[in-house]
């Protein structure tokens, strides 16, 4: 009994997923055509006599088998779409053609659903006369990934019936608008003239762009007397090799041009026109990549004026760390350990450089012990540069995403590049989205452990000098841990709140529903959430050795100790002394290596260009490391000269003023470079533009901590203190 059961659900087990899927998938008429699944839905009369046998079984069995089969009845199922997935067509396969959004050319955000322009549906059997049957695929959203959503892409059914290779290669459609255009149509449509609306479909994953219609005059003589006029035919050109759609071209007929005002009834006509063509399908996007665009002779330019600013920095940072610095080190080397009586003995060519100049700026004077030379510098700092900053959680929660940023930047540049091994980004929806999505989620451990040991380490000195020592369990950390998963979250969120709220209110295809925003919500709370905590915990007990006593802190990280009494810093410093006047100064430097390629990424966000550059991207985002780097050394070197010894702050804004700039170039490249208008897109642009300077800024102000703390471990390490 117990075998025949088991053999009984090696039958029923199948049909009853199988049949699940096909009930799933006739009530989703957008995944697939009638014609596909005839054979599938004959197995759902088999189900109820099935499923009483499959009651019978033992619950282990049911779920061994169910898993098992679910496995290849979705294989199976896989076969039968690889068409629109594969792109391998038959001839007379049914070929999916998408509308996308309508909207003014000027404003790529400002886009409506294609069917909210008063466009009549094609007759076929596919749209019933009352456009509300059960299987007609008029206007039904497709299946869209959370990627897609994220990107704008809320694809709908055209209703168009397209088939591969049709009788004589042509096919045409054609509608009559039901009743006469309304006054409400008719502004609609001109409307969408006055404002040059464009309209995007997209057939077999091939975008096309069709203009709604122009305004022109109705008389040749009297052309300042314009009015709407609408584009009523349009041409598909749709070129072919073998079993594979290449290339897709769409033209609208001047001679269709029909005037637009009340009570006037519309025709409209969509042809589809086969050609056969030689060229290679892993071609078919080169047309939309514009080449001329983003190799053209300035962009390689700019890379290399970028690299000759890299080589001066280099220099500058070089001159101070070789030869300002060696005589810092004479000064105080000499001035500390040396005897007075032996300073000044015949042996004085060793106080010399190997030019003959001296090494110490002022001649020592006999009897002070050397104590002349150290009135000022950097030296003096020695006992609180290795002091806890200021709000050291908040510092730490930066620090903790800058890192999960700069992970996240380069490995979505990565993947970008390893396009020729798993698809270019640029040929999948959503893709680069899901990229982002993947990489955020798994370099939060990242975060988590940078914030959670920087805490861990600071945190030794913020109790020196109160009669108790540091411990690790101090209870901020969790604040540090509460900070670092929630910082840039709670940027994004807010920003991109309130531009869902505007997509909502006006009726833009931007709008994120809400289903994918619990979706989002899910993957941030059971998949970013716990690797951050995890890696904070992590940090929190990494092993650093200390060892505190007399309100003195002595680590393996820190080369000085830290002492218990604050030193005051000097408010009569030079020009070149105060961080606030450097700051600006290190930002500047830093957007200049990036403003060039800044402008190709720009105008590939606003202006329809599709950005595939990434070789340029990654050379730059290097670049830009090795450049926030140098002028931070530098700006965290007069700071310390001038005995102010907050360089964990100054290193942050030197790095991330660098924000400052590309907000105030986003607010030019906005006023003379596009023609943007109105309330919706001028959100959008600078909701988006804030963001990206915000993580751009908290991804250099990361970069420039790291460097800054390398060159001040490196000073100090090697100067002796009594």
């Amino acid at each position: 009994l117990e075998t025949k059961i088991f053999s009984d659900f090696l039958l029923s087990v199948p049909l009853l997923v199988v049949g699940f899927i096909s009930s799933t998938i006739n009530n989703q008429s957008y995944c697939f055509n009638q014609s596909f699944t005839p054979a599938v839905f004959q197995l759902n009369n088999q189900i109820a006599s099935v499923s009483i046998k499959m009651k019978t079984a033992t619950s282990p069995y049911r779920r061994l088998v169910s898993f098992l089969f679910t496995i290849i009845s979705l294989s199976s199922l896989a076969n039968v779409i690889a068409d629109e997935y594969n792109h391998k067509y038959s001839k007379g396969d049914p070929v999916m053609f998408y509308v996308h959004k309508v909207g003014p050319y000027a404003n790529p955000q400002e886009a409506y659903n294609y069917y909210s322009i008063p466009y009549c549906a094609p007759r076929n059997e596919e749209i019933p006369s009352n456009k509300k049957a059960e299987h007609g695929f008029f206007n039904q959203v497709r299946s869209n990934s959370i990627g897609e959503y994220i990107g704008g892409h809320a694809l709908r059914h055209s209703g168009h019936k397209v088939q591969y290779l049709p009788e004589g290669n042509k096919y045409s459609e054609e509608c009559t608008s039901t009743a006469p255009l309304t006054e409400q149509d008719a502004q609609k449509f001109k409307l969408a003239a006055e404002n040059t609306w464009v309209y995007q479909m997209y057939l077999d994953d091939l975008p096309v762009w069709g203009v709604v219609g122009e305004m022109m005059a109705a008389d040749k003589s009297d052309k300042e007397n314009v009015k709407p006029f609408v584009y009523t035919k349009r041409t598909l050109f749709i070129k072919y090799n073998a079993d594979r759609i290449i290339e897709v071209e769409l033209l609208s007929d001047p001679k269709s041009l029909v005037e637009v005002k009340a009570g006037v009834q519309l025709k409209f006509q969509t042809d589809f026109e086969w050609q056969a063509t030689q060229q290679a399908f892993h071609s078919r996007f080169d047309k939309y990549l514009d080449q001329p665009f983003f190799k053209h002779h300035i962009h390689w330019f700019s890379i290399f004026n970028s690299f000759m600013m890299v080589l001066f920095l280099m220099g500058l940072v070089a001159l101070i760390l070789v030869r300002t610095l060696r005589r810092d080190y004479a000064r105080y080397g000499i001035g500390s350990n040396l005897d007075v009586e032996e300073a000044y003995s015949d042996d004085e060519e060793e106080m010399l450089d190997e030019n003959g100049k001296p090494l110490m700026d002022e001649p020592l004077i006999k009897g002070s012990g050397g104590a002349g030379n150290e009135d000022s510098g950097w030296k003096q700092v020695h006992g609180d540069v290795f002091r806890a900053p200021a709000f050291l959680p908040v510092v730490a929660a930066i620090i903790g995403t800058g890192w999960q940023l700069i992970v996240l930047t380069l490995g979505v540049i990565l993947f970008a590049l390893a396009g020729p091994i798993h698809g270019e980004v640029h040929e999948d929806r959503g893709e680069m989205q899901h990229a982002v999505l993947y990489c955020y989620c798994l370099s939060s451990v990242v975060a988590g452990y940078i914030s959670g040991s920087y805490f861990k380490l600071y945190n030794s000195t913020k109790n020196i000098g109160r009669g108790k020592t540091s411990t690790t369990g101090n209870s901020t950390w969790q604040l540090t841990m509460f900070l670092t998963v929630m910082l840039l979250p709670s940027l994004c969120v807010s920003i991109l709140s309130v531009l869902n709220g505007i997509a909502l209110v006006y009726g833009t295809v931007n709008y994120i529903p809400f289903v994918v925003i619990v979706k989002l919500f899910f993957i941030w709370i059971l998949l970013s959430v716990p690797l951050c905590v995890v890696g904070t915990l992590a940090g929190r007990h990494a092993k650093i050795q200390n060892s505190s006593s007399s309100g003195c802190l002595t680590s393996s990280e820190f080369p000085c100790r830290v002492n218990a009494i604050a030193r005051p810093i000097p408010e009569d410093v030079p020009f070149h002394g105060k961080p606030m006047n450097l700051i600006p100064f290190a930002g500047l430097l830093s957007f200049g290596s990036i403003f060039i390629e800044l402008y190709y990424v720009l105008t590939s966000l606003w202006n329809y260009k599709v950005y595939h550059v990434y070789g340029f991207l990654l050379a730059v985002y290097g670049i830009l490391a090795i450049v926030v780097s140098m002028t931070t050394i530098i700006v965290v070197y007069f700071c310390l000269n001038a005995e102010n010894y907050l360089w964990q702050w100054t290193a942050l804004a030197s790095g991330g003023s660098t924000a400052g700039y590309v907000i105030l170039y986003s607010i030019y490249y906005f006023l003379f470079k596009t023609s943007m208008s109105g309330f919706i897109q001028t959100m959008f642009y600078f909701g988006y533009m804030s963001l990206i300077a915000l993580t751009l800024g908290i991804l250099s102000g990361t970069i420039a901590h790291f460097s800054a703390s390398k060159f001040v471990r490196t000073i100090f390490r090697n100067v002796k203190v009594d």
